[in-house]
């Protein structure tokens, strides 16, 4: 069963989040490569570039938190779209669903079983 969705504009969840994902990633590595070079610069020029680097990483900081959301939003998104097509399924075919589960079952019981002895 394939896991990704269409959107209406034609892209699909999975893409979104990988997307959402490098991109938030490329903003953490850009914030942390910045802190580094503002604090070195902050050292040695003095207290006028503190200020000017407090205000450029808070805008790197917040530009990370909004990509995080975004990320987010998208996981919870993905993970209501895979609860309501397990819901289908189960609806669609719930002796295989029993049978499914009853497999699981046996196989804990079994992997249980054989850790006891």
């Amino acid at each position: 069963m394939d896991q990704t969705t269409k959107h209406a504009s034609g892209s699909t969840l999975r893409d979104d989040t990988s997307a959402d994902r490098e991109r938030l990633l490329s903003h953490l590595r850009d914030a942390v490569t910045d802190a580094e070079q503002w604090l070195n610069t902050a050292v040695k020029d003095g207290s006028a570039e503190i200020e000017h680097a407090k205000t450029a990483f808070k805008e790197t900081l917040q530009t990370a938190k909004t990509d995080l959301l975004r990320l987010e939003d998208s996981m919870l998104a993905r993970s209501k779209l895979a609860a309501k097509a397990t819901d289908t399924y189960v609806h669609d075919h719930p002796w295989g669903a029993v049978a499914v589960g009853a497999a699981v079952g046996v196989l804990a019981g079994l992997l249980i079983g054989a850790t006891q002895r």
